[in-house]
């Protein structure tokens, strides 16, 4: 997923733009409203916009990014008054996080605004099968091939190598796993997390498909 930055103070961007590299994000970073706007794109998928930039009010960016796509926008600022709030819902945001604010909260909200746009099962949408190092996973079937064979998981072993499958390539934070399989967040699952991804491993012979990125989560990678 490519996120835009809109922020000013390179103090704040940097470490923002590394967290999201490492739970396996794409980044670009514009540090005033008009570079946000040459900076948009096809490609963008979420926008996080800081209010207090140099050039221009980030409502009116706001504005004019939601005139010109409908890519989910996060407001992130220090602006705590609940009528900022209010102006930046109207000007078009989908949510709205104050300064300071906990990555991991910003993380799961971009993960709600674009779930809309995104092909996602919670959303009762089909997806496509996804062929991996040989094997396949047929996610409307509920079904997983190995070289043509079939291999048997359980629910919950099929559910998480399903998640992972959404996003071939990209790391898959522990929490949200949990949060999409199991339905919670509390992080007592995360042992549990571990034994099945071994299990999974082993039932289907590929000790590399899922890759483990240590302190983040998972990718279902192939070799």
């Amino acid at each position: 997923m490519r996120i835009l930055i809109v922020e000013d103070d390179e103090r704040v961007a940097a470490p923002l733009a590394a967290y999201l590299h490492q739970a396996g994000y794409t980044t670009v970073r514009a540090a005033d409203g008009a570079s946000a706007l040459e900076a948009l794109g096809p490609d963008t998928e979420a926008v996080l916009l800081d209010l207090g930039l140099p050039d221009m009010d980030g409502l009116d960016v706001c504005r004019r990014i939601r005139g010109l796509s409908d890519v989910p926008i996060i407001v992130a600022t220090a602006r705590s008054h609940v009528d900022e709030r209010i102006r930046g819902l109207h000007a078009g945001a989908d949510d709205f996080l104050v300064k300071p604010y906990d990555v991991r909260e910003l993380v799961a909200r971009i993960e709600a605004v674009t779930r809309r746009t995104r092909g996602r099962l919670d959303d009762g949408e089909a997806l496509p099968g996804v062929t991996v190092d040989g094997v396949h996973i047929d996610v409307r079937a509920r079904s997983v091939t190995a070289d043509g064979a079939p291999v048997e998981l359980t629910p919950k072993e099929f559910d998480i190598l399903a998640v992972l499958a959404r996003y071939p390539g990209v790391v898959v934070p522990r929490d949200r796993i949990i949060r999409e399989v199991w339905g919670t967040d509390w992080s007592g699952f995360s042992r549990s997390l571990e034994v099945h991804v071994g299990s999974i491993r082993r039932k289907l012979d590929r000790q590399s498909l899922v890759a483990t990125v240590r302190g983040v989560g998972y990718r279902l990678t192939g070799g």
